[in-house]
């Protein structure tokens, strides 16, 4: 059956449970989490834990939660600072939580030249490590794989962690999309998070449950961060049916992530062929573009918001607005005939202006 979001390039975040995925929540046993009583999550957390190679694990409602009472529960006496990527989920994307929920000033930095990734020169020089009463104090550093589709490689990973960790910092990982960078390479889910104190792994966006994300760490930290959650709002009771659609996606959805790079490689080199330029490397599944080349019949310029109205009247949907760079988001519930339509009638518009 046909679901809304076979033609929706918006985000993987746009899918919807599938009637397997529904028929198994609605069978799964159910308790009290607030009390630690709901078997299902318990067995969500008790798994996460074991792949991860981390002691424990916690179940919240969004990875914006994960990563913000992940950060709240590292810092510990202010002040105190957090040195993350300038372009990251953490410091752009929510809603300047950082500051809100933890008080805390933020050391935004951007790679250096050449790099789409963060190194660890650039962090080293970023960190503020003495007690000169001017600065704010580096207490934690995040860092995000993927970032905007691409991998951030293994081996500078290591090299940031065994920096960080030398200076008594701690260090957190955004790995919401953290699946995508495991099938891409093949390294194992385990052996990226060993790198980190601490991991927020988002089961709601390539993996295509309704809802949820885990927060893994030690012990003392996952209890620390129980008791932020609750604080955050974030207590909840029954909630085993949405762990159950998790552990679903993990076993059902995730083989499924190799199709989604392949769609977006296929995607990516479309749209080349047709005079657009990629912004970031096609790693996994996200194709980020600029059709600032891209000439209409007529002379127009090209801009998203254009592009999204020619695609609508074919079904498909992708995000609008003025200016010409956009993406397309690849999951699980994006066919081959869709990805094909997206590439046929970009073509047709452009040779045709219809």
């Amino acid at each position: 059956m046909q679901s809304r979001a076979h033609y929706d390039f918006r985000s993987d975040t746009v899918t919807v449970p599938t009637k397997e995925m529904a028929l198994d929540m609605i069978q799964c046993e159910v308790g009290d989490d607030v009390f630690e009583e709901d078997p299902t999550i318990n067995a969500l957390q008790d798994y996460m834990a074991d792949i991860t190679g981390h002691e424990a694990a916690l179940f919240c409602a969004t990875a914006t939660m994960t990563n913000q009472v992940a950060i709240r529960s590292h810092l510990q006496v202010p002040p105190y600072s957090v040195v993350c990527d300038r372009r990251a989920h953490v410091f752009r994307y929510e809603a300047g939580g950082i500051s809100f929920h933890s008080g805390a000033a933020v050391n935004p930095v951007l790679p250096k030249e050449g790099y789409h990734h963060l190194t660890a020169d650039v962090i080293e020089a970023n960190m503020v490590l003495d007690d000169d009463v001017h600065f704010a104090p580096t207490q934690l550093v995040c860092i995000e794989n993927t970032l905007n589709g691409e991998i951030f490689p293994l081996d500078e990973i290591k090299k940031i962690s065994q920096l960080v960790r030398s200076k008594g910092v701690r260090i957190h990982l955004d790995g919401a999309r953290l699946w995508n960078a495991s099938v891409a390479t093949g390294i194992s889910i385990k052996e990226y998070c060993q790198q980190f104190d601490s991991v927020s792994l988002c089961l709601s966006k390539g993996l295509g449950a309704p809802v949820g994300s885990v927060l893994v760490g030690s012990k003392t930290f996952i209890k620390k961060a129980r008791h932020i959650r609750k604080v955050f709002g974030g207590g909840w009771r029954q909630a085993g049916i949405l762990a159950r659609a998790g552990l679903y996606a993990i076993e059902h959805h995730l083989p499924n992530l190799k199709r989604d790079h392949e769609h977006a490689k296929i995607l990516a080199n479309g749209l080349v062929e047709l005079g657009f330029v990629l912004v970031h490397q096609p790693h996994t599944n996200m194709v980020f573009f600029d059709g600032k080349n891209v000439k209409l019949p007529g002379g127009d310029g090209f801009t998203m918001e254009k592009y999204s109205a020619m695609l609508a009247r074919h079904g498909i949907k992708v995000f609008g607005g003025e200016t010409s760079s956009g993406r397309l988001v690849l999951h699980h519930q994006i066919p081959t005939e869709a990805v094909e339509l997206l590439l046929r009638v970009t073509r047709e518009w452009i040779q045709t202006g219809n």
